[in-house]
């Protein structure tokens, strides 16, 4: 179901000033990629400290407990839709966090305005399993998009996912596999298996309070 465009959504968006990039291109077509709109990503947080990408960031709950757990990483958090984005901003000037900025776009042009090789860690918490396989190049696994973020991760940058969804995670597990990625730390029950200093999201608490496992996994350049 389509969520209803939130009330005043313009007025919200304009009162989160900075903390939202908007990553607009001239075309949709995902082949068109050049370096015309990087981002001065030090310049935008005023600092060189690293950088950490969440992908599909939802209502920020993760990132905002994140930001607040490493304040000296600079965050940057991604989702398509305003009318989600427009939440996570006003909940990280609400709690006063300062290293975080979200980007509203489409994670196919990631790399026409990160830098390369400035992601420390990429995180992909529950994203869209997009179960029909005719949709399958749209999962934020597939090899189209595992590509893109082999030109954004840092030397020895890791890639951390969580899903509820085993046929999602086991596509992923594939897909790591086939497209020049390690593997550690894989899980598949992650609240029964004695990992610390895991961030609960919101979906996450829901699946695994209707008895569902969560699976994880680090992945990173061979």
């Amino acid at each position: 179901m389509r969520m209803r465009r939130k009330s005043n959504l313009e007025e919200r968006l304009a009162a989160c000033g900075d903390k939202i990039l908007y990553l607009d291109r001239d075309v949709l077509d995902f082949s068109v990629k050049d370096d015309r709109d990087l981002l001065d990503i030090a310049g935008i947080f005023g600092n060189d400290n690293p950088v950490e990408l969440e992908i599909g960031c939802g209502k920020g709950q993760f990132i905002c407990e994140l930001a607040k757990r490493e304040p000296n990483v600079n965050f940057l958090a991604v989702e398509v839709s305003s009318n989600v984005i427009v939440d996570a901003a006003e909940a990280v000037i609400a709690q006063g966090i300062e290293n975080v900025r979200f980007m509203r776009g489409n994670a196919r042009y990631l790399d026409c305005f990160i830098p390369a090789g400035l992601i420390k860690r990429i995180y992909l918490n529950f994203s869209c399993p997009y179960p029909k396989n005719t949709y399958a190049n749209h999962r934020l696994t597939h090899g189209e998009f595992l590509e893109i973020y082999k030109r954004l991760l840092a030397e020895g940058g890791e890639i951390h996912q969580k899903t509820d969804n085993m046929h999602f995670f086991e596509f992923s597990l594939e897909q790591f596999s086939e497209n020049g990625y390690g593997l550690k730390n894989i899980s598949l029950d992650l609240h029964n298996s004695g990992f610390e200093g895991n961030i609960v999201t919101e979906y996450e608490k829901r699946f695994s309070d209707m008895g569902m496992p969560i699976y994880r996994l680090e992945a990173y350049v061979r």
